[in-house]
């Protein structure tokens, strides 16, 4: 009997393929366009997924102005941060959040970081996130792949 040895392949930073991919946010529910946005930003999607590297690709998200929330979540959801001081907690409904200086790309980054590893290689992967408001972005040089999330499993 022929002995066949298999050998497991590990990504590391110096081997790892990575791409430009560009999502559409308009009128994309927020939840399902950040879990699938953060599934591409980890490499989950790939055949060579090493859990220990950053070997997913750069997503730019654009039209993150036009994002829905289900139900009444414009009014309900709400954003908890804490200043340092004692009893600084703040709270900001998801409508406030939008209008004042965070605006609608922070709203798409959080949800997107919530779904990332608590930990160094989150921070990481999550600076391979560009979102813009409307459909203009700064990435043309890098030819980006138009991506249909709908089309992802």
């Amino acid at each position: 009997m022929d002995s066949i040895s298999y050998k497991t392949v590990s990504l590391n930073a110096k081997t790892v393929n990575k791409e430009w991919l560009l999502v559409d946010a308009a009128d994309a529910t927020l939840g399902r366009l950040a879990s699938k946005v953060a599934m591409l930003l980890r490499g989950k999607y790939k055949a060579s997924f090493t859990p220990h590297v950053d070997c997913g690709d750069n997503v730019i998200v654009i039209n993150a102005d036009k994002i829905r929330l289900t139900g009444d979540k414009w009014n309900q959801k709400e954003y908890v941060h804490h200043t340092g001081y004692p009893g600084g907690q703040r709270r900001v409904v998801a409508k406030e959040f939008r209008k004042k200086t965070y605006g609608p790309e922070r709203i798409i980054e959080k949800a997107v970081r919530g779904m990332l590893p608590k930990n160094r290689l989150g921070d990481k992967i999550i600076k391979n996130l560009k979102v813009y408001r409307d459909e203009n972005h700064n990435q043309e040089a890098q030819k980006p792949r138009l991506i249909n999330l709908n089309d992802l499993k």
